[in-house]
């Protein structure tokens, strides 16, 4: 009974005659409740005449076997993937699930079943499909609904990639356009369009298909495809006039919609196919008339019900759409258009050239780079989150060329380093159509409204939209600050309840009774164990556990951790707090860092997932207990918080340069008291993305010695990368500061003669190859150079050992200017890389010290402060020896002393403190003074920046 049914009144000569002349042409199962045995046994030998076709379902043996195929060849791609369709029904009734479980068991899939109330509600549906759509176990959704809840909410609630029934308007429209590689053809169409080409001795084309009893999506996406095979539709109703002249030109006919209403045999001319695709149609009656009129052979018509071939093509599609799932998961090329780009003459301002440009929406953006929709986080309509699933996707692909731009010292102004990095890009991508990526820090706002400005480029070398690149971007050093600050207001809190209760009191409140029941959470289990207590019944800890349970004895003067805000307040930089009577006399003095200086801005730069970054703030040493012990956040209770308020912080932040090429934001370290790079994670997802010959272009904060020396002895550790080449920024105005020249803002047009002007290139140009990278010089060209002046600039450093040097126009040009870089960049990308690093971790942190200062900055040793021993004898102590260094110093000289300029030699340098950011994994020695917090000018640069309450248009970024 899975094809269709004979009444028990349809016996002897009609049957026998209908079974026999029909096996020709299809076998099937014929069961009459009192002869079942005996249509076993004919549908037997009847299989015997026909393998094309199962018995039992009526369906093309092929189509299961082409099916089984494909499941085949994508579990050798991938062992673990079980295509699975969803079916969403509402009611309780098993039968469909029961019969496509059958059918899944042959072909190799997985079927579930979500039950609704029989009146379910539209939200109800809605809320399954929307979570449905979700899973990434499921690859195809079937809405087992009555018609009137598959309402047009519900269809536009369908992922098109998941409507394997083909009913969602996207589907209905690719398929009517003619684009079969987007949507999927319902299963009903696909079976008649199948038995169609079975069923015919002859071609199709040409043939006349009448469509009866149908109306909307379904009608007329068959007769489209009906016409695209070559045949010819006519569509008709049970109520037309010509309804029987129309029945008998037909050489096959489809049933829609039947009702209560039956075709007459004799209206069917000889050798005619009718399909039913109705479910309710009342197939014994016309069976019993076919069977009656069989005295005459040739008019015999044969009617196919289509419920299990639906069924098929319905899993077919859920095949079909898990093969695409896989190779959508799969690198794809990109299909990057970039934005034409005008440069006008003089150069507007920043903010102007930004706004003059329109950026792509970043979904297709993303799409053009090869991301996933599933793997963006969109922010308004220019900048999205990127998720770390990638990484997972990708992770057989082989990564793209890294490369690191680090700068000469540079002055007070700033060499360019961001404009060259976007200028690079802009140049690879959109003008040598090599896939690229710029990855930049965060911009603080510190500095957006003090004295420097935006940090979004300049020029027509800039990410855009400026003004969202500059202010908040998508709230990650936001989610820094309140992270740091609730760490702040832990430990005061800390303080405050264990000077002021007991022991026992402190024990009922940190694990209190709920219901009756104590129980450890998990951060406290692990603070346990970590004080040798493999506990965990509350009740069995003696007095002297408890004790060590309940007091971490913080040290107020000891106490390392800083509050925060992304502000330059030097008013800030020393504060007393707990002043008020209500915290019963616990005041101490600390002060407040600029938020990017927080440790945790650190971590999220390091972390190379969140698990990493989870294990790395709950290890933040936030102070010292009196009895000489660190405290970590982990102690505090608070690091699974933490964790929480930065889970979306860890996610890159894609946006794109003036001319349409993607860029990644994310992170933004100090440089002095961190390693002063944007993140791991955003280059990590980069290589993946640009693919084998691509490139990611990534910028180290300052001078080579300090930025460049902390990518590569500190980032590259922590991600395992290695750059390709370095392209190392110089200008013609920092060599003449740095040969003796004029203050920097005193532009003249000398060449460059002075004896030291080479002596700082020369010195970065040999630190980065100490690391054994190729170096590239880029000449950031200004209005005032000359070209005598670029030319020479280009001379000398490669007569001091760059593979290559070219002046670049980017600022000017955009990307056209920025053409020979990205050819020397290029080149240099193919030699060999003999790539090291400057110490091993084992050596003692002294040594290591020490062979920053001597080989990097030139001086003749070190000197370290009675504090400075004592602090590195304590890290010793504590395990962390083998972290890498993190020297803090001024940007602006190779030495500890600012106006000490060029390549200075002789001197010592002094260390004058010792510090560890040992969540982040680095130990940072001070030399000199080193301001955490700056402070605003006189005239800062909110002075200039506005707002239109009309427009809402921003004025006087930078």
């Amino acid at each position: 009974n899975r094809a269709f049914r004979i009444p028990t009144s349809c016996r002897g000569r009609h049957l026998s005659t209908f079974f026999c002349s029909a096996r020709n042409s299809f076998p099937f199962l014929v069961i009459c409740p009192e002869e079942q045995q005996r249509g076993q046994q004919r549908a037997r030998r009847c299989e015997k005449v026909n393998q094309r076709y199962t018995l039992d379902f009526f369906i093309p043996r092929e189509v299961i076997e082409k099916t089984k195929e494909t499941m085949e060849a994508l579990q050798k791609r991938n062992a673990a993937i079980q295509p699975s369709l969803a079916i969403i029904q509402a009611g309780e009734d098993d039968s469909l699930l029961e019969m496509n479980t059958k059918l899944a068991r042959r072909i190799g899939l997985k079927v579930t079943q979500v039950c609704l109330e029989k009146e379910c509600s539209e939200d109800e549906i809605v809320k399954e499909v929307l979570k449905l759509n979700e899973d990434p176990g499921v690859h195809g959704l079937y809405l087992h609904l009555p018609p009137a809840s598959t309402t047009s909410r519900v269809l536009t609630a369908l992922k098109p990639e998941k409507d394997v029934e083909g009913i969602s308007d996207l589907s209905t429209g690719c398929l009517i356009r003619g684009d079969l590689s987007t949507g999927y053809v319902p299963p009903v169409i696909s079976a008649v369009l199948e038995l169609l080409n079975h069923f015919s001795d002859v071609s199709l084309e040409g043939k006349t298909v009448l469509v009866l009893g149908g109306h909307g999506t379904l009608e007329v996406t068959l007769r489209c495809l009906i016409e695209r095979n070559g045949m010819v539709a006519i569509t008709s109703h049970w109520t037309s006039k010509n309804l029987k002249s129309e029945v008998m030109e037909a050489d096959a006919i489809v049933i829609l919609e039947a009702g209560n209403m039956d075709l007459p045999p004799n209206w069917v001319k000889p050798g005619a196919v009718v399909f039913s695709c109705d479910p309710t149609h009342n197939t014994g009656t016309v069976l019993l008339r076919v069977c009656s009129s069989l005295s005459i052979i040739h008019s015999i018509w044969l009617l196919f019900l289509l419920q299990s071939p639906v069924l098929l093509f319905i899993q077919k599609n859920v095949v079909h759409s898990c093969t695409r799932w896989l190779q959508e998961r799969q690198y794809q090329p990109w299909n990057l258009s970039s934005i034409n780009l005008q440069p006008q003459t003089p150069v507007p301002s920043d903010i102007e050239i930004s706004r003059a440009q329109t950026p792509k929406p970043v979904d297709q953006l993303a799409k053009e780079i090869g991301l996933l929709p599933e793997e963006l986080e969109v922010y308004g309509r220019s900048k999205a989150k990127v998720r770390l699933s990638l990484l997972d996707r990708l992770q057989n692909q082989p990564d793209g060329k890294y490369v690191l731009v680090a700068g000469i010292t540079p002055t007070p102004l700033g060499e360019g380093k961001s404009t060259v990095t976007i200028g690079l890009v802009q140049a690879l991508s959109a003008h040598l159509k090599l896939n690229s990526f710029a990855c930049l820090r965060q911009p603080s706002q510190g500095p957006t409204f003090g004295v420097k400005g935006g940090a979004a480029g300049g020029g027509y070398a800039q990410v855009i939209p400026m003004e969202e690149f500059n202010l908040h971007l998508t709230g990650d050093i936001h989610a820094i600050t309140a992270a740091n600050n609730l760490v702040a207001a832990a430990i005061d809190a800390r303080i405050l309840h264990e000077s002021t209760q007991s022991d026992k009191a402190l024990y009922n409140r940190l694990v209190p009774s709920v219901n009756g029941v104590r129980r450890f959470s998990p951060i406290q289990i692990s603070r346990l164990r970590r004080l040798g207590m493999d506990k965990t019944d509350p009740a069995s800890l003696t007095p002297q556990e408890i004790n060590a349970f309940v007091r971490l004895d913080l040290d107020p003067s000891r106490i390392t951790w800083h509050r925060v805000v992304d502000t330059n307040d030097r008013f800030l930089r020393k504060i007393t707090v707990g002043q008020a009577s209500t915290e019963k006399g616990q005041s101490r003095e600390t002060g407040f860092d600029i938020a990017v200086a927080s440790e945790i801005m650190a971590i999220l730069a390091l972390a190379d997932g969140l698990e990493d970054m989870k294990t790395r703030l709950a290890r933040m040493v936030v102070g010292t207990s009196r009895g000489g012990q660190p405290v970590t956040a982990e102690d505090l209770g608070v690091s699974g918080a933490l964790a929480v308020l930065m889970k979306d912080a860890i996610k890159p932040t894609l946006m794109q340069t003036l001319e349409g090429t993607p860029v990644f934001v994310h992170a933004g370290p100090f440089a002095n008291i961190a390693h002063g790079n944007s993140s791991v994670l955003a280059d990590k997802l980069a290589l993946k993305l640009v693919g084998q010959d691509g490139f990611v272009v990534t910028e180290a904060g300052f001078g080579a010695d300090i930025g460049m020396e902390k990518f590569f002895n500190i980032k590259c550790r922590a991600s395992g990368l290695q750059p390709n080449v370095v392209v190392l920024v110089a200008t013609v105005r920092a060599l003449k500061m740095h040969g003796g020249g004029p203050n920097v803002r005193l532009q003249t047009t000398e060449l460059l003669e002075f004896s030291g002007c080479r002596s700082n290139l020369r010195k970065q140009i040999q630190i980065a190859r100490l690391f054994g990278v190729p170096v590239v010089v880029a000449v950031n060209v200004f209005k005032t150079d000359t070209q005598a002046e670029l030319d020479l600039v280009c001379q000398i450093a490669k007569e001091c050992g760059a593979s290559d040097a070219v002046p670049c126009h980017h600022w000017a040009q955009g990307g056209r200017g920025c053409i020979e870089l990205a050819h020397a960049v290029n080149a240099a990308a193919t030699r060999s890389n003999n790539f090291q690093f400057l110490y091993n971790l084992q050596l003692p942190l002294v040594d290591k010290i020490r062979a920053i200062a001597q080989q990097v900055y030139g001086a003749d040793d070190i000197e370290l402060s009675p504090d400075a021993k004592a602090k590195i004898d304590y890290y010793n102590q504590q395990g962390h020896g083998s972290l890498p260094i993190c020297m803090a110093k001024t940007h602006l000289s190779l030495s500890h002393m600012p106006e000490k300029k060029g390549a200075p030699t002789g001197f010592i340098l002094p260390i004058r403190d010792v510090r560890a950011s040992v969540g982040a994994g680095f130990i940072y020695p001070l030399v000199g003074t080193m301001s955490t917090m700056p402070g605003l000018p006189t005239r800062p640069c909110f002075y200039d920046i506005d707002l239109d309450p009309v427009t809402e248009e921003i004025s006087g970024l930078f």
